[in-house]
């Protein structure tokens, strides 16, 4: 399993170079409050990684906290084990 999201990494890197290495051109982004100059290719990267970003941030935040909060809910309210007894030996 880590072999194989080592091969997808590598994958999505030379993808990445060659997207960036194709596409040279030189632009200005404006977004209304400040014009981003660069490269056509290392933009269109940055708007990809900030988009992977923030949908992470969206998933972990309606999915994964609501459920880590329910699974802390549900472990509070199981009964807590009996205490040892003081004639236990721990065996």
């Amino acid at each position: 399993m880590r072999l194989i999201r080592i091969l997808i990494a590598v994958v999505f890197v030379v993808l990445g170079i060659l997207i960036g290495s194709l596409n040279e051109q030189r632009v200005r982004l404006d977004l209304g409050w400040i014009v981003v100059p660069g490269s056509l290719g290392v933009l269109v990267l940055a708007a990809l990684s900030i988009g992977v970003i923030v949908g992470g941030l969206m998933v972990a935040l309606s999915t994964v906290l609501p459920l880590h909060r329910r699974l802390k809910h549900s472990r509070a309210s199981l009964p807590l084990p009996p205490p040892p007894s003081p004639l236990d030996d721990g065996a």
